[in-house]
């Protein structure tokens, strides 16, 4: 009986798993479309990037400028400024970019090279 159980157990926490990794996946090709959609633009990689440039002025070489060559952003500092904006960065209200695509996105730039 209690060979069964752990079996059983063992067959869930694999199945949760399993299922957490493809929701990750599914989140992480979602937030790559909604910087796609909105982001790459500005904070894409390139000199004529105007976001990109801006940061690379900002920190000069102490850290990438680029957005998804960062391993420094944590999913609340992205939020913060996708709807505070700053300097010549917009605000993005939530008829733009929606909290889930929000979270979508926050969690793709805190995931990336990590």
């Amino acid at each position: 009986m209690m060979k069964k159980l752990d079996t059983i157990l063992l067959a869930a926490m694999v199945t949760w798993a399993s299922s957490a990794m493809a929701d990750d996946g599914a989140t992480l090709d979602r937030g790559r479309h909604v910087f796609d959609q909105w982001c790459v633009s500005c904070h894409g990689v390139g000199d004529r990037m105007p976001g990109t440039a801006s940061l690379a002025a900002k920190y000069r070489g102490s850290i990438p400028a680029a957005l998804e060559e960062r391993t420094d952003l944590n999913p609340d500092f992205i939020r913060y400024f996708v709807r505070n904006g700053v300097l010549i960065m917009p605000a993005f209200r939530k008829t733009e970019v929606s909290d889930a695509d929000l979270a979508a996105l926050a969690d793709y730039l805190s995931h990336q090279k990590k």
